[in-house]
């Protein structure tokens, strides 16, 4: 029987300046993202469509999500391999196209590009291959209709 997991979030627009959406220039891209016992994460959009760059925009939430999900897969995976991370360090890229109209935006690929460093005489080759395993199990890798990749690069501990 499959189990069933409710993940319940509130976005709210903070970006009223006075006039609501009278215009498009009339307000800001700024909300706050929350979750019940965790700190907001302050949101907008991509600074390319007025966004603030100093905030978290849906798009790096996204690339930030599969990197997560493959991340904590991965070590776990390695754990019951008796692979020993001692760190892992991802530079995750997504790539998203917009259509010509300013619209009909979607992703067309993120790669994930980790950087894991494992206890010495570890076996690489199975190091490697658990990626594999870890992209087949990440439930949001499972949810979008784009590829992920992924390009490890491995460090043996001094």
């Amino acid at each position: 029987m499959a189990k069933h997991y409710l993940y319940a979030v509130t976005v709210e627009w903070t970006g009223n300046e006075g006039t609501g959406t009278s215009h498009y220039r009339a307000f800001s891209r700024a909300h706050e993202i929350r979750v019940e016992g965790k700190p907001p994460i302050p949101g907008s959009s991509d600074p390319a469509f007025r966004g603030d760059p100093r905030r978290w925009n849906p798009e790096d939430l996204l690339v930030a999500s599969l990197s997560g999900c493959h991340m904590l897969w991965y070590l776990h995976l390695a754990s019951v391999a008796g692979i020993v991370v001692t760190r892992y360090l991802d530079r995750a890229e997504g790539v998203m196209s917009e259509g010509g109209d300013g619209g009909n935006g979607r992703f067309e690929r993120v790669v994930l590009k980790p950087e894991i460093t494992v206890k010495r005489g570890a076996d690489l080759a199975e190091a490697a291959r658990l990626h594999h395993d870890a992209h087949v199990k990440c439930f949001i890798a499972n949810s979008v209709n784009f590829p992920v990749t992924h390009e490890p690069r491995f460090v043996e501990e001094a």
